[in-house]
């Protein structure tokens, strides 16, 4: 059944909600012992935050897939509370859908569309999916925001406290306060425009172009505008489906994410910051489909070249220019500050350093712990702390919940086999 609420996005009112939300989790953090409280806190977690959509709901989001994000004690009731919040946010109102959609593709929906469901399929923190049809029979999936979600948007990037929750996710909070708010601001008011989207979503189509297990849907442009994005209509199962089914499938499954991910990264020069498991559709033959273009951040100058060579070296298992690349990409200057630093980003390229590897939910586990262990070194005299370069919140982001996605699918992969073919089919590996 489809809950339809409206977006709430006036400053006041999402902060109160916020605020309260706060103050009941942390009750049931004191009384973790006792599973109904946990479970009862969880539910109105799910509730608040799809209620009010927008950044808050992705911190949500993020909580339900990322290995590490909620206290162990709390885990098992938050992350199967979470998990509904990931699959479906409350709905907005038809009317109020409809009039979205009319106004910024000019025709009435009747005429736009041969067919339309009102009841969406899909609702994220930021617009929802309906099923149609064009006049072709072509079937087609139309994202259309939530109507009111750019001020609740506004809203929440007043509000410290949600920058607060999302960005101490994925990094310390001791950094540069006013640049990481300015990056995740601009990421983020980003994914109000879909027409940017769509340009991104054809972009990386054309880097995946002719890839059998990696399909993207095309974008129906003359059904498409700044608030509404129209592409073909994929099916499949979801992420929790695919876990089940058997080995060489599964192994097809993680092949083709690390291939979307790092192709995209070192080849095309650009990486989707939104590794969220609703945006992967899997189908029986290991092909997966992917969805949503709307977080993306271009990789390019110094950047890409020593994130080429970070690779490379540990295709060649080259410890010291490994490091060499790392230092440089992280900008550090000596001290126990690099040691950690250099340690963590070593363990985030065990996968290609040990291959054939299991990214495993321990293995996760122990690159939050790493940051963990980073983060403590920021405030200490002469520990050698450097800023956070610019674009790294969103990349430590992608790290966490793109390894936590492969970690569901629990299989041994030889990710550096599928690195070699993909470089040395661009002429970057001789």
């Amino acid at each position: 059944m489809t809950i339809e609420k409206k977006v709430p996005e006036g400053r006041l009112n999402r902060f109160a909600r916020l605020a309260g939300l706060g103050a009941r989790a942390g009750a049931a953090h004191l009384l973790s012992r006792r599973a109904d409280a946990a479970e009862a806190a969880a539910a109105h977690v799910v509730e608040v935050l799809g209620t009010m959509r927008g950044l808050a709901a992705k911190v949500g989001q993020m909580a339900s897939y990322v290995d590490g994000f909620v206290p162990e004690p709390q885990r098992e009731a938050y992350e199967s509370a979470l998990r509904s919040l990931r699959a479906a946010a409350p709905a907005s109102p038809p009317a109020a859908v409809r009039a979205v959609v009319e106004e910024d593709l000019g025709a009435p929906i009747d005429e736009l569309f041969a067919a339309w469901d009102d009841a969406p399929f899909a609702s994220a923190s930021i617009g929802q999916v309906h099923r149609a049809a064009l006049a072709d029979g072509r079937e087609v999936a139309v994202k259309v925001q939530h109507p009111g979600i750019d001020k609740a948007i506004a809203s929440d990037l007043e509000n410290a406290g949600v920058i607060q929750a999302l960005v101490g996710a994925v990094a310390p909070r001791e950094l540069d306060a006013k640049r990481v708010f300015e990056e995740v601001r601009a990421r983020f008011l980003e994914e109000l425009d879909y027409a940017l989207e769509a340009e991104r979503q054809r972009a990386f189509a054309g880097v995946h172009r002719g890839d059998p297990a990696i399909h993207i849907p095309e974008v129906v442009a003359s059904r498409s505008s700044r608030r509404v994005l129209t592409t073909e209509l994929a099916r499949g199962a979801t992420l929790e489906e695919a876990a089940t089914r058997d080995e060489p499938t599964r192994r097809a499954y993680a092949e083709a994410l690390w291939r979307f991910v790092f192709k995209g990264n070192l080849v095309g020069g650009m990486f989707n910051a939104d590794p969220h498991p609703g945006n992967y559709v899997f189908h029986p033959d290991g092909r997966v489909t992917f969805l949503d273009f709307g977080c993306v951040e271009s990789l390019d100058g110094a950047r890409l070249e020593h994130g080429r060579g970070m690779h490379i070296a540990a295709l060649r298992k080259d410890e010291a220019a490994f490091a060499r690349h790392a230092a440089r990409i992280l900008g550090t200057r000596g001290g126990r500050f690099e040691e950690l630093s250099l340690a963590y980003t070593r363990r985030c390229f065990e996968p290609l350093f040990s291959a054939p590897f299991r990214v495993s939910r321990a293995h996760v586990m122990s690159l939050m712990e790493g940051v963990m262990a980073i983060k403590q070194q920021i405030l200490v005299k002469d520990s050698g702390f450097v800023q956070l370069p610019p674009g790294m919140v969103f990349l430590n982001r992608l790290q966490f919940g793109f390894y936590s996605v492969l970690a569901r699918l629990d299989v041994e992969v030889d990710y550096a086999a599928v690195e070699r073919a993909f470089l040395s089919e661009a002429g970057l590996l001789t």
